[in-house]
């Protein structure tokens, strides 16, 4: 998979899975009256994150938000504050992402500044989807809690008869929601950090140029120079270059 095909990717489903973050949050299914003991009934009682509801057989449903903050179980205040900060850093993420796009081009921004916000916005996604999965398992589990309880609660007495009636919840389409989001996020945000290895330069290993002298007495090299004394025989002076030496009458002196 190409750099690009794979930034692309990743964007799209961390796009899929935030919208499914914030839909989650705002959905008051997350936990759904059990009618296992109780099929038939007239009214359905559900709850979300903010509002909990009832449904008449009629039709008519009546909902009621949560007017208390300190009322509130802390387990449940947990959740809302995880799902508040995965959807503001899946955001921000997202903002970052858009302009990091290799496929868009802004000014004169060079690819080391698009790897960098690729890997930024990808470790949001990813804080982002971990968030988003923590806080519909703690809310998955505070229900197993107490629906078993709840059930320890309605049989008591010799024989296992029912002797009390309890209203009991189990999982609700909002906590399914939350976890392919939360999932959706996290792949994605895992794809845009591997895309940004592919965004980063390669290292440019520069060759060093050797520098031959025009005088007549003095000759470089990469490893020194070499120059001529005048004295001795009498013999011409000659140049030294890379390839072997050569006389000054092969230059016509």
């Amino acid at each position: 998979m190409s750099t690009t095909t794979c930034q692309v990717v990743g964007f799209l489903l961390s796009v899929l899975g935030l919208a499914g973050c914030i839909a989650a949050t705002g959905m008051d299914t997350w936990s759904t009256q059990d009618l296992y003991d109780n099929p038939v009934t007239s009214v359905f009682q559900y709850e979300g994150l903010w509002q909990s509801c009832v449904r008449q057989s009629s039709g008519f449903t009546e909902c009621r938000p949560y007017f208390t903050i300190l009322g509130l179980p802390a387990m449940l205040q947990a959740v809302r504050a995880l799902m508040v900060v995965g959807i503001v850093l899946g955001a921000i993420g997202l903002l970052v992402s858009i302009f990091a796009l290799k496929c868009i081009r802004i000014g004169n921004m060079e690819d080391s500044a698009k790897a960098n916000m690729t890997l930024t916005s990808g470790i949001m996604f990813i804080i982002s989807g971990i968030c988003a999965i923590a806080g519909v398992s703690v809310f998955a589990n505070m229900l197993v809690t107490n629906f078993w309880m709840s059930t320890a609660n309605m049989y008591t007495g010799m024989g296992g008869m029912v002797q009390t009636v309890q209203t009991r919840y189990t999982f609700g389409s909002a906590l399914f929601v939350g976890w392919v989001a939360g999932g959706l996020t996290l792949i994605g945000g895992v794809m845009m950090c591997v895309a940004c290895r592919g965004l980063a330069p390669e290292e440019t290993n520069y060759k060093t140029v050797s520098y031959h002298a025009s005088g007549h007495n003095v000759a470089y090299k990469p490893g020194g120079f070499k120059a001529s004394t005048g004295f001795g025989s009498n013999t011409k002076n000659k140049k030294i270059y890379d390839g072997g030496a050569r006389t000054e009458d092969e230059f016509g002196y």
